[in-house]
């Protein structure tokens, strides 16, 4: 078997065969590939661009548990940590998520039992997709970035735009003599730098420093305190303890520029983590992606200020 794609090693031979075969019978561009997801007694389901494909083939209960000792190394206990949380990074930069019977503790997620569903997201570096938010983003006077909110429904590509902005921002823009800065990234689930003990999978930038496998509420404060970054960047933000930090991090004079999901201005005024953000002046610049057209297309931009307020930007 001619393997497509280096990730197909984590399936059974025969559930990665069918994959294959799928591939090369339908034609299918590799590129297009985002998601692959298997659950017990149901067919393989694939998401190639924004279309969904049935490969008939019915997983069992063996093969999600093969699979998953695949993506450990066939050590699953060393991954405890990661399968606690919800999902496991792999060299790469691919995140596999994973469902099944939680096991509470204290509160708190000490097992998955009985793993039912695994869905493996591709990890893309699409280098250029950011272009289109940049001049809404970059401050060419000082230099610098605007406290930036990027926002979105899920798989509109924030995390792919983020990550290419942040590459852009570190490594500097020469057409526009924009000289890179220093940028620290929280990394929570490995999504953007995509760190494979110890090295970033993803270019990220020469002047950027990345702390993973952290939450947002420490990892803030330690790079702010640790590395002097000019900006700090973390993905999917929302919950109230990442208030503290945040705030932390912009009245010490550091710029910052985070997602979050949603669809309207409205979905931010309902969230009251963002809602406050917003409220305190946080936020400069709120971009709004359009998750029906190809990813990186604005739907609208926000510009707040303590004078306007609010007012329209862009508006597609």
């Amino acid at each position: 078997m001619i393997a497509i794609h280096p990730i197909l090693k984590c399936f059974p031979l025969k559930v990665a065969k069918k994959i294959e075969d799928y591939f090369l019978s339908e034609n299918i561009n590799l590129n297009l590939l985002e998601e692959i997801r298997i659950r017990t007694n149901r067919p393989i389901l694939l998401k190639v661009g924004q279309e969904e494909r049935k490969v008939e083939h019915v997983i069992s209960q063996e093969e999600i548990l093969e699979t998953l000792q695949h993506i450990c190394d066939n050590s699953i206990y060393s991954y405890q940590s990661q399968i606690c949380k919800g999902y496991i990074t792999m060299q790469g930069g691919h995140r596999v998520g994973i469902t099944g019977n939680a096991i509470i503790k204290e509160g708190q997620v000490s097992n998955i039992n009985y793993i039912s569903s695994l869905n493996f997201r591709i990890a893309k570096q699409v280098l250029g997709a950011s272009n289109k938010i940049l001049k809404y983003v970059i401050n060419e006077e000082e230099n610098s970035v605007f406290n930036t909110l990027i926002v979105s429904p899920p798989g509109a590509g924030k995390t792919t735009i983020l990550r290419d902005l942040i590459r852009k921002l570190s490594n500097g823009i020469e057409q526009i003599n924009f000289h890179g800065i220093n940028i620290g990234v929280i990394d929570e689930r490995g999504e953007i730098a995509a760190m494979y003990r110890g090295v970033p999978q993803n270019d990220v930038g020469i002047r950027t420093d990345v702390l993973d496998n952290v939450s947002k509420e420490i990892g803030m404060s330690m790079l702010v305190r640790s590395m002097a970054p000019k900006v700090i960047v973390a993905d999917e933000i929302g919950n109230p303890e990442e208030i503290k930090p945040i705030m932390y991090a912009i009245c010490s004079g550091v710029k910052g520029i985070f997602t979050a999901h949603g669809a309207s201005i409205e979905d931010i005024k309902l969230n009251p983590t963002l809602n406050e953000l917003a409220e305190n002046g946080v936020f400069e610049r709120i971009i709004f992606l359009n998750d029906k057209k190809e990813k990186g297309e604005i739907q609208k931009v926000y510009c707040l200020n303590k004078i306007e307020k609010q007012y329209v930007l862009y508006n597609n």
